[in-house]
């Protein structure tokens, strides 16, 4: 049977009479993003849609690491011992992914760049393109060796960020998260309470459809797993849903698959036969960062780090032949 996970809490409240199913959608960072909307009488959809990209617009103007004039791009250049103050959205991201740095013990690093690059995952030298080779031992070592000394300390009181000299930001764990965050801010301040937004993959829902029906989402399966059970079904009223997978980008390296979630504390990729871990929570943010954080932290430290803060969780293992899943406590909560 297939599961079902629901709210503990439910707003019955419909959308306002008259209004209409809407679709806006565009490109950005890298991906596509979506909303679903019913919307109300008297909002301009086109002007919404146009708010909407110049959310994301912003965010990358901010966060990218692609983009080299970016607020993370320059900061990743300055000189060591520079202070840089942070518009008020970089803040938020910054704030929040050192903050998930500190409680699991940097097994999430948001300054874990310079690890991202050597391994082919940044913007050049892609593990995908011709004339790469996986980084040798030693380089490994030489990074991991500046990695204490080169973490950036965020003054939150003057919203400040210090560069030590040689840190390197990398927020692609966590900026599409935020993004959907974004997007439901921005459907918010436009009178829209009925919605599902979605950045490549992530997503974040709130209200109900004309039938008076939550926003059904598949939770996202692993495309190369073999046989599993159907997927569960999440009533995405109020909450938010994240997946961090070893299928999305990743090559060969000996007899294991090297995936783009590195461990910052090895320095090589994670090598703990989880296929994905996907993460409920109240913000798209914290699923992001938090699937990523349980993913490298592996099934049984990521699973007592999820059940001691409330963290609704499912851990799908790879074994021969096979995927096992394994659920959190918050997860079977959810459950109906």
């Amino acid at each position: 049977m297939r599961a079902v996970l629901v709210p503990l809490a439910i707003d019955p409240a419909p959308p306002p009479p008259g209004s209409v199913l809407r679709r806006a959608a565009g490109t950005s960072m890298g991906t596509d993003w979506s909303v679903r909307l019913m919307l109300p009488e008297g909002v301009d959809g086109a002007a919404l849609a146009h708010a909407l990209q110049g959310e994301l617009d912003e965010i990358v103007a901010q966060m990218s690491h692609w983009e080299a004039d970016s607020l993370l791009a320059r900061y990743n250049r300055a000189p060591g011992g520079s202070w840089h103050p942070l518009p008020s959205r970089f803040f938020e991201v910054a704030d929040y992914a050192l903050r998930v740095a500190e409680e699991t013990g940097w097994a999430y690093d948001p300054a874990g760049g310079a690890l991202v690059n050597l391994w082919g995952f940044g913007p050049t030298g892609r593990y995908d393109q011709a004339g790469f080779y996986a980084p040798a031992a030693g380089a490994i070592e030489a990074v991991l060796a500046r990695r204490a000394s080169s973490r950036p300390i965020l003054d939150r009181e003057a919203r400040r960020l210090l560069q030590p000299g040689g840190a390197v930001l990398d927020f692609s764990s966590v900026a599409k998260g935020y993004g959907v965050d974004r997007l439901a801010l921005c459907l918010d301040a436009h009178g829209v309470r009925h919605y599902v937004a979605e950045v490549g993959g992530e997503l974040r829902g709130a209200g109900m459809k004309a039938d008076g029906e939550p926003w059904w989402v598949e939770i996202e399966g692993v495309p190369d797993g073999g046989a599993l059970s159907e997927q569960p079904v999440l009533a995405l009223h109020g909450l938010a849903v994240a997946t961090s997978g070893d299928y999305r980008r990743w090559f060969q390296h000996g007899q294991r698959r090297a995936s783009h979630t590195l461990d910052p504390r090895s320095g090589h990729p994670v090598a703990n036969d989880l296929a994905s871990v996907t993460v409920v929570a109240d913000s798209c943010m914290a699923a992001d960062a938090l699937s990523t954080a349980l993913t490298v932290m592996g099934l049984e430290e990521g699973l007592a780090f999820a059940d001691a803060r409330g963290i609704a969780a499912r851990f799908l293992v790879r074994r021969p032949g096979a995927l096992f899943d394994t659920t959190s406590a918050a997860w079977r909560d959810l459950l109906q």
